[in-house]
């Protein structure tokens, strides 16, 4: 299958040559003709599925007829980042079709914002907490958007944007369509879901399960040699990008740090950060200047570059579908990805609930030259010897 078999505009097809696609993802190939047709759509899949291009493509095919200078696609995500990389997204796709996009989020100023709304856009990617901000103090108008996409809804509920969302939608015209995507489906969306979707195509790819292009490990190790373990992982990953996870803001801003004292090209994208500064550690990421970015799991929310070789679980992850989320940043769009853990005992209850999601067991790995934690449950820990285990194909 091709992008051809969708017939889309000659001015659709020129951006999706200049993405540089060529085969649609299994996500892409079961949402664009549902969407085209005009059906309500709620898509389950992880992320670096190519999500983004399954709703985007439609959504400018849709939108090249009909009234231009008028705000028409409302996308609401979860962070900045994710809303700026949607945005280039459809910058790129629909950079022939004359369709202009704009991203509204707070830690800027609003005066930009409340401009380009003014000026008539027809897309906009916001997050719900300033976008609301604007609809209350009269500055933006939903009344004449016909498609709304709620995308990664499960994180935007984790977020606490519930709430807001439902003020948007309380705004927005009742005939419209409407698109939800998200990884996971907790009781809250799936609510969500019930009460904003009319006859809705369900595709699922995948859920709960990480992508087949990744390989998995764990470490086992005494906590006071995780800094040392993981200078280790890094020298022995190459030259690709290192995405490093960390539970709390101020430990990643911390190990940041540690890494650059010890003459790593790191930095860290974390919460306190203006928005100015984020961009620039985002854009040095993406364009090799940094090598291994040090994150969390909110802030990591919008990065997409294909060239992340390695995840490493610096700090065990609260939840298997955090899990899921963290190591679907690398092995994106196919290309083969590596995600590794550092687990110490306290970790390893979280480790049997990551297996029994993902269907199969962490191969246990050693540090030569680490010294391990000679304990029964460690001992136990499957995985501990022989070839990696490869997930099946699915």
């Amino acid at each position: 299958m091709s992008f051809d078999s969708f017939a889309f505009h000659p001015l659709i097809k020129a951006g999706i040559h200049a993405a540089g696609y060529s085969t649609p993802t299994p996500i892409q190939s079961k949402s664009i003709t549902p969407i085209i047709e005009g059906h309500d759509l709620l898509g389950l899949a992880q992320t670096g599925t190519g999500k983004t291009a399954a709703f985007v493509l439609p959504l400018l095919q849709r939108l090249l007829t009909g009234q231009r200078g008028r705000l028409r696609a409302l996308i609401l995500a979860p962070t900045r980042e994710l809303a700026e990389q949607t945005h280039a997204v459809i910058q790129v796709l629909g950079r022939d079709t004359g369709l202009r996009s704009m991203t509204i989020y707070g830690g800027v100023s609003e005066l930009p914002q409340v401009k380009g709304l003014r000026a008539g856009v027809e897309i906009v990617v916001a997050c719900p907490g300033r976008l609301l901000d604007l609809m209350q103090q009269k500055l933006a108008n939903l009344a004449s958007v016909e498609v709304l996409i709620l995308d990664e809804a499960d994180r935007m509920f984790d977020m606490g944007f519930l709430p807001s969302i439902r003020k948007i939608l309380a705004a927005l015209p009742l005939q419209r369509q409407t698109l939800l995507f998200s990884a996971t489906m907790p009781p809250e969306i799936r609510t969500l879901a019930t009460d904003l979707l009319r006859k809705p195509v369900i595709v699922e790819i995948g859920e709960r399960r990480p992508v087949d292009t990744v390989s998995h490990a764990v470490y086992p190790i005494d906590p006071d040699r995780k800094y040392e373990t993981l200078l280790g992982l890094i020298s022995q990953a190459g030259s690709g990008q290192i995405l490093v996870f960390t539970r709390t803001k101020h430990r990643a801003k911390k190990l940041a740090l540690q890494l650059a004292g010890a003459g790593l090209a790191a930095k860290s994208l974390q919460g306190n950060l203006s928005q100015n500064r984020r961009q620039e550690v985002m854009d040095g990421f993406r364009n090799g200047q940094v090598q291994v970015m040090v994150a969390t799991d909110i802030a990591s929310r919008g990065i997409d570059v294909s060239q992340i070789t390695h995840v490493i679980n610096y700090d065990m992850p609260d939840t298997a579908e955090a899990y899921i989320h963290r190591t679907g940043r690398t092995g994106r769009m196919s290309k083969l990805g590596t995600a590794l853990t550092l687990i110490t005992q306290e970790d390893l209850l979280m480790v049997r609930k990551v297996e029994r999601t993902i269907g199969y067991s962490l191969e246990r790995r050693e540090m030569s030259g680490t010294t391990l934690p000679k304990t029964a449950a460690f001992a136990r820990l499957p995985g501990s010897a022989g070839r990696p285990r490869v997930p099946e194909k699915r």
